[in-house]
């Protein structure tokens, strides 16, 4: 049985727990994309919190793979120092750094949320696979092969970057409609040439992605992409051909698979809780290898249960976090493993008043840089 407070290798980097911080855009940023204070105290809270893996948002290569202009970004080395405090301060609190690479394609150049609609400040016009737009947002210009080379370029600088800065975790973002799941799908991707059409086509772009990042950085860094395993949609991108991708990207060096699914298209999603949990058990069985699951999970025996199942090696938390950092260290409560986790001396007072902990954890006390 994979134990919830289990620690899991992966290259170079040592989980303490199998409990993931995924990734969530804050649109926190100016312009140009330098992280800011929120974020510090942001993802700060949630590696006191217990989280054996922190992955900071996603983070888009280029200008024009934003999301919003409140996006983070890592594509000049004008951006690193902000990112090493970020890698630095999450690595201070006992969890493992990562980051989240990302090109938002069609889907860029949109508001906040909280907004909503198309930037009205800061816009661009976004690219994509084919000239076919998501609903309501930008038609893209469809992407020549200088755009593409250009698109492999980016991600492999911009995990350069990432290990420069500290992460010692990168993953890929080719999930949730953004450019990498548009070239795989067929219902946006329409192009007939060789980054098109069939299966082998469609998935090109990723898999020259995931080799050029893998050849840019060092072994020890482990590496991860993010899938959408199904459109919900007929016609579109299916559970089996994830499954045969992620065959594939293993073999080129990808450590572990975050199995999402959806934001295509618009689609009637049968949300419940663990939703997309039989997406990751499904990868994991049929590529052999490891997965992250994600997606309305909310209770620590949920958690646990997943793990026990084989359905997953790692649990990634979403929107839970968000209402609870302190998640991880209230399962060990729930699940009678307070013995499991080592608390922030900091907060020693009052952890150690609800159980037996698995004592204090000294190098979380160091002193951190005086604020300036």
């Amino acid at each position: 049985m994979t134990d919830l407070f289990s620690p899991l290798t992966l290259r170079g980097a040592t989980l303490r727990n199998r409990i993931g911080v995924a990734p969530m855009c804050q649109y926190s940023c100016g312009p140009d994309g330098v992280p800011t204070a929120w974020h510090l105290a942001h993802l700060h809270a949630r590696a006191i919190g217990g989280a054996g893996l922190v992955i900071v948002e996603a983070t888009a290569v280029s200008p024009e793979g934003r999301i919003t202009p409140r996006d983070v970004g890592l594509w000049s080395d004008a951006h690193v120092p902000a990112h090493r405090q970020l890698a630095a301060i999450i690595a201070s609190a006992g969890a493992v750094p990562g980051v989240q690479i990302a090109h938002a394609g069609r889907k860029a150049s949109t508001a906040e949320p909280w907004i909503g609609g198309l930037a009205t400040e800061h816009g661009w016009q976004p690219v994509g696979p084919s000239a076919v737009g998501f609903p309501g947002l930008h038609v893209p210009t469809a992407l020549d092969e200088d755009g593409i080379a250009q698109v492999i370029a980016d991600f492999a600088a911009t995990a350069k970057r990432a290990v420069a800065a500290g992460y010692r975790f990168i993953e890929i973002h080719a999930a949730h409609g953004y450019l990498l799941h548009q070239f795989l799908s067929p219902l946006s991707n329409q192009r007939n040439d060789g980054w098109g059409g069939d299966f082998e086509g469609r998935t090109r772009l990723a898999r020259e992605v995931v080799a050029a990042v893998r050849a840019a950085i060092p072994d020890e860094i482990a590496l991860g992409i993010r899938f959408s395993h199904t459109d919900w949609t007929e016609g579109g991108w299916t559970t089996e051909e994830t499954v045969e991708l992620s065959r594939q990207v293993k073999a080129l060096g990808i450590d572990l698979i975050d199995v999402s699914s959806g934001a295509l298209v618009p689609a009637q999603i049968p949300l419940a809780p663990g939703y997309q949990v039989p997406g990751a058990a499904a990868v994991r069985a049929g590529a052999d290898v490891a997965v992250a699951a994600v997606g309305l999970i909310t209770e620590p025996q949920q958690a646990q249960d997943i793990l026990t199942e084989g359905k997953a090696d790692v649990i990634l938390l979403a929107r839970e976090l968000l209402r609870d950092p302190y998640w991880p260290m209230h399962a060990a409560k729930a699940l009678g493993r307070l013995d499991a986790i080592r608390t922030p001396p900091q907060y020693d007072r009052a952890w150690s008043m609800q159980g037996k902990t698995g004592g204090v954890d000294m190098p979380v006390a160091a002193t951190l840089p005086a604020l300036g």
